[in-house]
């Protein structure tokens, strides 16, 4: 992958091969002098002014394996290093391209302070994947942006790391990526994530919702955490705690492990669902919580009623209500409340539907039902 000013853009190649970082001018033309305005002043080179293309191969030669092992069908081989090539697989008949950008957000802040970078990417990729899976789509092939103000190899390998432990998880390609390192934009030891994910589906398998009616089951995914929405509120109550105030552990880890636990990825299961059972309409449950994503699949004369007490809510959830004193309606708007992701069913398909994402490793429970909506209310109610 280093880039404005210092960059090294790289794609797949066969196979799995990642193309070399692009290379700065030369001070001087070849064979020539200095140009007379610098003859009275020492020569510099990129690295003088912050840039190192070195720590910039390094690092590609580090992400070299990470990469290789995301790899699968549709990657093309023997392409440059400016751009990947992915074909779509011949098993779509109409395919639909779905595509879906995001970053981490302000949870960054945490893994600047506490050392933290292992995971942050596995956040990265999960909040692209798992929208576009809201549409149905397979996940095909993810890009990374990584941006900082010097390149520290070390910690951008564990970064990449985990964003080849989330497309791998997902069976996403981590076909290309951007390290830019930008000398005098970024504090020292911190850096901005950019991802971008392309997928598809079959346009006669598109889930829109549309048929979404009332006596619909609302299942609900449980979360692995906070995810990565709300984190400039989680910090204020951190900061607000002080390091006396903050507790050994909760929901069985350390403090911190348990703020940070990286994004849930429910592609694969998901996936599995929708061969065995139709699947009216999905939400992942992001910034706004529980009663702002949900709306975004139901048709207008509907709504959804979740019963507040049919799932288990996570003690870090509790331990942020509490310490921050946070009404329940602003939870449910800034917080996921332990669901994460939402697929909505028939009622005759709603146990096997739960039948098949348990077996591939999710917590579900029925959480709520579709209702007719009257004039203005409120599209989803936590009762």
């Amino acid at each position: 992958m280093v880039g404005k000013d210092g960059r090294s853009s790289w794609s797949q190649r066969e196979p799995g091969i990642v193309g070399r970082p692009v290379k700065s001018p030369k001070f001087y033309r070849a064979g020539g002098k200095p140009p007379a305005h610098t003859m009275s002043h020492t020569p510099l080179s990129y690295r003088d002014a912050g840039v190192d293309i070195d720590a910039g191969d390094a690092l590609v030669e580090r992400i070299k394996p990470l990469a290789k092992r995301t790899m699968r069908e549709g990657v093309l081989g023997g392409i440059g290093g400016f751009g990947a090539l992915f074909e779509i697989p011949k098993r779509y008949k109409e395919p639909v391209l779905v595509s879906g950008t995001d970053g981490v957000g302000t949870k960054l802040k945490l893994a600047f302070e506490w050392g933290l970078h292992d995971t942050v990417g596995i956040d990265l990729v999960a909040m692209s994947v798992n929208d576009v899976l809201v549409q149905g789509a397979e996940p095909l092939f993810f890009l990374d942006y990584f941006a900082c103000g010097k390149l520290d190899v070390d910690t951008a390998a564990r970064v990449v790391g985990g964003i080849a432990r989330g497309c791998e998880e997902s069976g996403c390609a981590l076909i290309g990526g951007e390290t830019a390192e930008m000398p005098g934009m970024y504090p020292p030891g911190e850096y901005d994530l950019a991802g971008f994910c392309v997928g598809a589906v079959e346009k006669s398998g598109i889930v829109d919702g549309r048929d979404i009616a009332p006596g619909d089951v609302v299942l609900g995914l449980t979360s692995s955490g906070v995810h990565s929405n709300g984190y400039s509120l989680v910090r204020k109550i951190v900061e607000r705690a002080g390091s006396a105030g903050l507790p050994a552990t909760l929901d069985g880890q350390p403090f911190r492990e348990r703020v940070m636990a990286p994004t849930r990825l429910y592609v694969k299961p998901v996936l599995a669902a929708m061969k065995e059972v139709r699947i009216k309409g999905m939400s992942h449950i992001t910034g706004g919580g529980l009663v702002e994503n949900i709306p975004r699949c139901l048709p207008d004369h509907t709504k959804a009623v979740l019963q507040g007490s049919a799932w288990p809510r996570p003690e870090i959830f509790s331990w942020l209500q509490r310490e921050g004193g946070v009404a329940e309606s602003e939870m449910h708007r800034t917080f996921n409340c332990g669901i994460g992701f939402v697929v909505i069913v028939a009622e005759a398909d709603a146990a096997r539907a739960a039948e098949v994402l348990r077996a591939h490793g999710q917590t579900v429970h029925a959480i709520g039902r579709i209702e007719a909506r009257q004039g203005d209310e409120a599209p989803t109610q936590v009762v």
